[in-house]
């Protein structure tokens, strides 16, 4: 471990224990030693008794940096997992992270598009609109059309904090395997190997803008979801900028309902963008926490979502989204045999795990579930459990699921703030059956073809010379599988001939040495069985090369 690296991990100690979040250590005696280090060797006085726990947890993982603010969150979606006094500060952390100077931001705006930034904005507000993680943003106006936008600027000197942060989460994932005799079924390398990725493309504003522009272009005309456009002209590595939009944050519950929005159509619109853009895009916003999420002043009873950051996206391959949706859909049949089946053909169990033992592991642990009103059930604690139980069943952590847990965790975690009584089985059903239909069958069938058309009719005329070269290469093929038939069985017999004249050899030498030990009175005959023997080795030994 460098100097660096122990400099940092005490720096994370030393906040930890000046802010007394180790008060958030259950005393129990796992705990134990611990609590014992903490009021021992790692003896550093809380300097913020006076503030609350959900305070002094937001300040630490401020100063932490942005590794630790993406994790703050992302668990402040999760309101139900926590006491009121910490959610609230949690979600602060969504967009109100502490700035930094404007004045700092100008100038690294001026270095990205070189020269003065009145040369193409106008109105450029040194005070930033929002903080978040990663960057900040700036309002201006576009001299050429006086268009309102946003400048969003990278902090400056983030990414050395970045990559300590990463260096000790990797030597976390390597002690893993060695403390839990799960580990190795964790993947846990892979797992902060991509989160290390997530955070790096997060720092080219330059992937943001693609994103951007992918994801509008898959919602153009969309009536659930909007897409701000990205004037990608003035963009860069370290800056983006982009329509300016007006609408309610996701999370401000009193402006929402002072505007009478639809909240019920809200949630469900929520779950409806998640799905579409996983199963028919297999590209998803993947950040979308409720700083990032707002809703139109237009229409709120045919509410429209308008959504920002797009830093952070994920896929899906077809194969995946695939048993992803036949798991969900028989799972809420309570068709666990189902389950059982498709956790085997997709190789996220081992091929030998037994079916009959998988599925009853898997009714034990969900048929309480569904003692309770479909409305109850949470589709983020439905898929932990399901993988929870098939780990026993050494299931290996599938990385490229990790970050869809993590989204549908929050965009769970704002429907149901919206509307508790949203029932995701009957939005999402629907939508999963329909995909599933047009994956199989006739329809499918001839959208493939119409897909492939191009291909084949590119390389029709080709069939007749890829005809002759697949005949030609299967004669050359045939002739070099004779030719090594016969040097196999050329071999085989050399090596008969060199183990008979090994033996043989073996024989008379032993039976000469044997007769020359028994008889002093004999040795020309003795002399004579051991020099053939050992010629007839030679002869074997030059058999085999």
């Amino acid at each position: 471990m460098t100097f660096s690296e122990i400099h940092r991990l005490y720096f994370i100690i030393k906040i930890f224990l000046t802010y007394g979040l180790y008060e958030l250590i259950p005393p129990m005696r796992l705990t134990f030693p611990i609590r014992l280090w903490r009021f021992t060797v790692l003896w550093i006085p809380h300097c913020h008794q006076h503030k609350d726990i959900g305070v002094r947890m937001r300040l630490a993982i401020e100063q932490l940096g942005p590794v630790w603010i993406k994790f703050g969150q992302m668990l402040s979606t999760r309101r139900d997992l926590f006491p009121r006094v910490i959610a609230d500060q949690l979600a602060i952390l969504q967009d109100g992270v502490a700035p930094f100077d404007g004045v700092k931001a100008k100038k690294q705006i001026e270095k990205s598009i070189g020269g003065p930034i009145e040369t193409w904005f106008n109105d450029f507000d040194i005070k930033p609109l929002a903080s978040a993680s990663i960057a900040q943003v700036h309002t201006a106006s576009l001299k050429s059309n006086n268009k309102k936008v946003v400048i969003k600027v990278i902090r400056p000197d983030i990414l050395p904090v970045i990559r300590i942060d990463m260096k000790l989460m990797y030597r976390l994932a390597c002690w893993v395997p060695r403390f839990l005799r799960e580990g190795r079924r964790l993947h846990s390398m892979e797992v902060v190997r991509d989160y290390e990725k997530t955070l790096i493309d997060e720092l080219n504003l330059l992937r943001e803008a693609a994103n951007a522009i992918q994801l509008r272009r898959n919602f153009a005309d969309s009536n659930i979801l909007y897409v701000p456009e990205v004037y990608s002209e003035y963009c860069s590595e370290t800056m983006l900028v982009m329509e300016r939009i007006y609408g309610i944050p996701i999370s401000d519950m009193a402006t929402l309902s002072h505007h009478g929005v639809n909240m019920k159509l809200l949630a469900e619109r929520g779950v409806q963008i998640f799905f579409t853009q996983v199963f028919r895009d297999s590209f998803f916003h993947a950040d979308m926490h409720p700083g990032n999420i707002f809703v139109s002043y237009d229409h709120p009873e045919d509410p429209k979502y308008i959504s920002i950051d797009y830093g952070i996206v994920g896929s899906l391959n077809k194969k995946d989204k695939r048993y992803l949706a036949e798991n969900f859909i028989a799972f809420f049949n309570r068709n666990y045999r189902k389950v059982a089946e498709l956790h085997v053909d997709s190789g996220w169990v081992p091929p030998d795990t037994s079916v009959e033992d998988f599925e009853f592991a898997i009714r034990t642990v969900c048929e309480p579930i569904f003692e309770k009103p479909l409305a109850d059930i949470s589709f983020g604690h439905v898929l932990l459990d399901l993988f929870s139980t098939a780990r026993r069943f050494n299931m290996e952590v599938q990385p490229q699921l990790v970050l869809l847990q993590k989204t549908l965790l929050c965009i769970e975690g704002i429907s149901r703030q919206l509307y508790p009584q949203l029932d995701l089985w009957k939005t999402a059903k629907p939508f999963l059956e329909n995909w599933i239909k047009d994956q199989i069958g006739l329809t499918a069938m001839l959208h493939s073809l119409k897909e492939q058309a191009y291909f084949w009719a590119e390389k029709f005329p080709e069939l007749p010379e890829l005809f002759y070269d697949i005949m030609h290469q299967h004669e050359l093929l045939h002739h070099s599988v004779d030719k090594l038939v016969g040097d196999i069985h050329a071999q085989r017999t050399r090596h008969y001939k060199a183990s008979y004249l090994f033996g043989v050899g073996a024989i008379l030498l032993l039976s000469g040495t044997a007769l020359l030990l028994s008889r002093q009175d004999c040795y020309f005959l003795p002399f004579i069985w051991i020099v053939t023997g050992i010629l007839i080795w030679l002869i074997g030994w030059h058999k085999t090369n």
